[in-house]
């Protein structure tokens, strides 16, 4: 999942990050949601301007067609993500400040750039199967992301709460790049299986116009 930092990225790898994205967000998103009037959640919660689920549906529908919730595949370390925002969703709802964070923000600023590297790469004509990068309801990215910081800030929170916080917005770091992690394995795993079936088929069809002749 390197490639991105390289310029380029491939089919493969877009839609697997994509069903990823779609079980994190999916488990963000519903967590905020009910706990949208907890005092520390409230204040950064903008279900319209930042919002991915309904992006990440429509990319998932646009390359895996109508039924693609049952061809969503993703490793152990997204399993792991979705489970503590699930987890701390229920036990300790401030946390969920350092996720809105960590994922939104670095959406919000990155989210041009690689809806650019995307299309490039996968030759794509139009923006459809980019909806994920899309914030149509942010009309200036910067000045959205100083209003979202400054709501940050008014969250009061005892020291010991700001700390837990601190520590779980590192956590989110972790976690994200365990997912990127385990995406790139599944990759190479996948691209060794039709290494293997390719050579397999092959032998078999030289083993057949051996004997044949």
């Amino acid at each position: 999942m390197l490639s991105y930092q390289k310029g380029q990225v491939t089919l493969a790898q877009y839609k697997l990050l994509l069903c990823s994205l779609y079980e994190i967000y999916q488990a963000l998103e519903e967590e905020l949601e009910r706990n949208s009037n907890h005092p520390s959640v409230a204040p950064i919660f903008f279900p319209s301007e930042l919002g991915r689920l309904e992006s990440l549906e429509k990319d998932l529908e646009h390359f895996y067609g109508q039924n693609w919730r049952e061809k969503i595949i993703a490793p152990k370390a997204t399993k792991r993500y979705s489970h503590r925002l699930r987890q701390i969703g229920k036990d300790n709802p401030e946390y969920l400040v350092a996720h809105a964070y960590t994922r939104y923000l670095g959406d919000l600023s990155g989210g041009q750039v690689l809806g650019r590297i995307t299309q490039k790469s996968l030759g794509l004509r139009s923006a459809e199967g980019l909806s994920f990068f899309a914030f149509p309801e942010v009309t200036s990215p910067n000045l959205f992301k100083q209003l979202y910081r400054s709501r940050m800030n008014s969250i009061e929170l005892t020291e010991e709460k700001r700390k837990g916080v601190l520590d779980e917005a590192v956590y989110a770091f972790e976690l994200n790049i365990q997912v990127f992690d385990d995406l790139q394995k599944m990759l190479s795993v996948t691209e060794k299986e039709k290494e293997l079936e390719k050579h397999t088929t092959s032998f078999k069809l030289g083993n057949e116009w051996f004997w044949d002749s």
